[in-house]
C-alpha cells in the first residue's frame, strides 16, 4: 500500500476500482485520484498495478492500497473484501469495471473461457456489489457504478455470452437502483459501445459493416461520462447521443435476433 498520511482512513472517500490498470478503469483510476479520493485498485496485472499506484500517489498525493488478483477465481471478491476490510478502508465508490470478451458461435467456443467470462463479468461484481453494499447501507452513503454495455439492449450472435453477461449487468444494476433508491446509496450502469476499452483486441473480433468507420469514443472520455453520471445519480448511463437515439428507437421496435447489431463471423 502506497500511503500518503498518518491521519484516519475514515475521515477520506475512498474508491474501489476493478480491472484498475486498463482502458475505462484506468481512466476511472485517475479521474478518482484527481478528485483526491483514495484509491483501492484491483487488477491481475500485477506490475502495472504497482506503476500506477504509484504514479496516482506521487501525482495526487492520495493513498492507493493496490491488489493483484483475478477476480474470476472462485471466491476472489470475499478474499478481496477481508483485505480492505482488514486494512480499515471504508469503501464509498464501487466501480465495477472489470470485463472480458471471446468470440466465435457458441458451439464452437471454449467452456473455460466462458465461465471465467461468467465468473469475471456476473459473478464476481455481483459479490463485490452485495458485500459492499451491505456496508454502504449501513452508513446510509455511498455509489456503484457497474460497467454495462451498449451490448446490454440486445442479443448478440458470434458473441453470445458476453451479449448476455452485459444484458445481466444492465438489469441487476436497475434493480438494485430501484430497491435502493431511499437509502442514500446510487447504482449507475455504465452503457459504452461493446468494442469499447480494448475489447476488440482482448476478443479478436471483426466489426461488421455497421460498425465499420465508425469513430468509437476514447476510454478517458467514457470514464469521465460515466463519473459524471455516477455524481449526478444516474441509473443508466449510455455515451453518445447516437447510441440514445439507437437504443430508444431499438426499445420502440425489436429487431429480430437473425440481425446481429454489431458482430459478424463468415465461416471457412
Amino acid at each position: 500500500m502506497v500511503n500518503s498520511r498518518k491521519s484516519s482512513l475514515m475521515n477520506k472517500r475512498t474508491a474501489l476500482i476493478t480491472g484498475a490498470t486498463q482502458g475505462i478503469g484506468y481512466y476511472f483510476s485517475r479521474i478518482m485520484a484527481r478528485n483526491r479520493v483514495d484509491l483501492v485498485l484491483i487488477d491481475k496485472n500485477e506490475d502495472l498495478l504497482m506503476d500506477l499506484a504509484l504514479d496516482l500517489y506521487q501525482r495526487y498525493g492520495v493513498r492507493v492500497k493496490f491488489i493483484p488478483f483475478d477476480l474470476s477465481k472462485t471466491n476472489a471478491p470475499f478474499v478481496v473484501y477481508n483485505d480492505i476490510i482488514k486494512d480499515g478502508f471504508r469503501i464509498d465508490y464501487l466501480i465495477n469495471s472489470a470485463g472480458v470478451g471471446d468470440y466465435g458461435f457458441f458451439h464452437e467456443t471454449d467452456w473455460e473461457k466462458e465461465r471465467e467470462m461468467i465468473n469475471l463479468n456476473v459473478v464476481s461484481l455481483v459479490q463485490l456489489t452485495k458485500l459492499f453494499v451491505n456496508d454502504m447501507v449501513i452508513h446510509g452513503k455511498g455509489r456503484v457504478l457497474n460497467v454495462a454495455s451498449t451490448a446490454a439492449f440486445q442479443p448478440g450472435p458470434s458473441m453470445a455470452v458476453y451479449y448476455a453477461t452485459k444484458a445481466f449487468v444492465l438489469s441487476f444494476s436497475e434493480a438494485i437502483a430501484n430497491e435502493l433508491k431511499n437509502s442514500g446509496i446510487t447504482v449507475t450502469a455504465l452503457c459504452p459501445d461493446p468494442q469499447q476499452s480494448g475489447l476488440q483486441h482482448l476478443a479478436e473480433i471483426e466489426v461488421n459493416k455497421l460498425l465499420r468507420g465508425r469513430k468509437l469514443p476514447k476510454d478517458w472520455e467514457v470514464a469521465e461520462f460515466g463519473f459524471h453520471s455516477m455524481i449526478e445519480g444516474k441509473t443508466v448511463a449510455v455515451n453518445g447521443f447516437m447510441n440514445r437515439l439507437w437504443l430508444n428507437t431499438r426499445r420502440l421496435f425489436r429487431k429480430n435476433i437473425t440481425q446481429p447489431a454489431t458482430l459478424t463471423k463468415e465461416r471457412a
